[in-house]
């Protein structure tokens, strides 16, 4: 049981232990008062580079010499303006317009606000109303973004606040039900976007799908007028083994939205990337076009210098073989422990990879779930199975060492 004023995320206080307090983090690791413990999944998908990665801390400490958060409506400030800059530059082609936000979630709702204002403006009507989603996606807990998640025990509460939304089914094989779903909806005229979790649908389970299903659904947004979100939160920032899952596909969707490793997990920044057309439908003398978003933070100096030495490490060529080394790691400890008992649908995607235990109760509530995520942590290493689906994804500084760490005490578990 936990005790004290703080209320914890994702935890039942009335059945979880105490947490460790972690006193200080660096690399891979997460130093604790009861020990060390290699971080196998970067803090919630967060850190890419490491933690406290120099160059990121630098510029944090450097812009804190100069600026703390100002208003950004009215005012402007070089990181801001750089990162932007930036962004664009290493986007997919055609996303030219960065609105910044703090969160995924926020930065999926500004999506969502974006797709509907855009078809506002483009035929003075709500006749673009509707959203398409995959069934067991993810995309954030604010309302808009649950709304356009996955139902079920996360939000089984807040039913009332979220609004009705239209689903295709998670790719499977080669995904044509999920085209022909996708297709007969895009048909009716009323849809306004697709909003996709490219290639991996992360908390619905790390469900992977092919390239070539994410190419087919923007062919269809094309011949049916239909904007695609891509909701690159997680997938970002080599996750998939590439910049973008969008990469693996040659595909650049309408809007584009970026959070977690943005600023290589140190502090909390996001960004929304739009196409010019979605740009121009609120570019108007009349004021009432205007894209009314914002929140308090919104393009916060510090954070955006730490977004600016992200991107910098990135443009500055080299990242690629990282990634290849961590995937390359990563296939061979699943394949291994893909050919023991107890174990069953091994996948990876990039970096990513995930396995299922096979059990009688299986999804986000099995009870193997908070036993093994205990177990693990006994043995030095933070991983938080999606109930009896374990998933690591370390940052790219990972060692072999680490590595062999992670997947022995996963493989202790059976």
């Amino acid at each position: 049981m936990i005790d004290g004023p703080v209320w914890h995320p994702f935890t039942q206080h009335a059945t979880e232990p105490a947490p460790p307090v972690v006193r200080r983090t660096e690399g891979a690791y997460i130093h604790t008062d009861r020990g060390r413990l290699i971080d196998a999944v970067s803090s919630w998908w967060v850190i890419t580079h490491g933690h406290r990665h120099p160059p990121i801390m630098d510029a944090i400490r450097d812009a804190a010499t100069r600026l703390d958060q100002v208003i950004f409506a009215g005012l402007t400030h070089d990181p801001a303006e750089q990162l932007a800059a930036a962004l664009v530059r290493l986007a997919p082609e055609g996303l030219t317009r960065v609105f910044y936000s703090d969160s995924g979630s926020t930065a999926v709702e500004v999506a969502l606000k974006m797709a509907l204002g855009y078809w506002r403006a483009a035929d003075g009507t709500d006749a673009h109303h509707r959203i398409v989603v995959m069934d067991r996606s993810y995309h954030g807990d604010t309302i808009g973004t649950m709304s356009v998640g996955a139902r079920g025990v996360f939000n089984a509460a807040y039913g009332p606040l979220m609004f009705d939304v239209d689903r295709i089914p998670v790719p499977r094989a080669d995904g044509a039900a999920t085209l022909d779903a996708f297709r007969a909806l895009a048909r009716g005229g009323e849809i306004a976007a697709l909003v996709v979790e490219p290639l991996i649908l992360g908390s619905g389970g790390m469900l992977m799908y092919d390239a070539a299903v994410l190419a087919g659904l923007r062919r269809i947004c094309d011949e049916h007028g239909v904007l695609m979100i891509a909701d690159e939160v997680m997938t970002g920032w080599g996750r998939t083994g590439r910049l973008w899952a969008c990469d693996h596909a040659g595909i650049a969707p309408d809007i584009l939205c970026t959070s977690k490793g943005l600023t290589g997990g140190a502090v909390p920044l996001a960004a929304t990337l739009a196409c010019e057309k979605v740009y121009q439908a609120h570019y108007s003398t009349d004021r009432a076009r205007t894209f009314f978003h914002s929140s308090s933070y919104t393009a916060n100096p510090i954070a955006c210098a730490a977004g600016l030495a992200n991107v910098r490490i990135w443009e500055a060529g080299g990242m690629q073989p990282v990634l290849d080394r961590v995937a390359a790691m990563q296939a061979e400890r699943l394949a291994a422990l893909a050919a023991r008992p107890g174990w069953e649908n091994p996948r990876q995607q990039g970096t990513i990879v995930a396995i299922d235990l096979s059990v009688g109760q299986a999804g986000y509530l099995a009870e193997d779930g908070p036993v093994m995520r205990a177990h693990f942590m006994d043995r030095g290493v933070l991983l938080r199975p999606l109930g009896n689906t374990v998933y690591v994804m370390p940052p790219y500084c990972v060692s072999e060492a680490d590595m062999d760490e992670i997947w022995a005490a996963i493989a202790s578990y059976r």
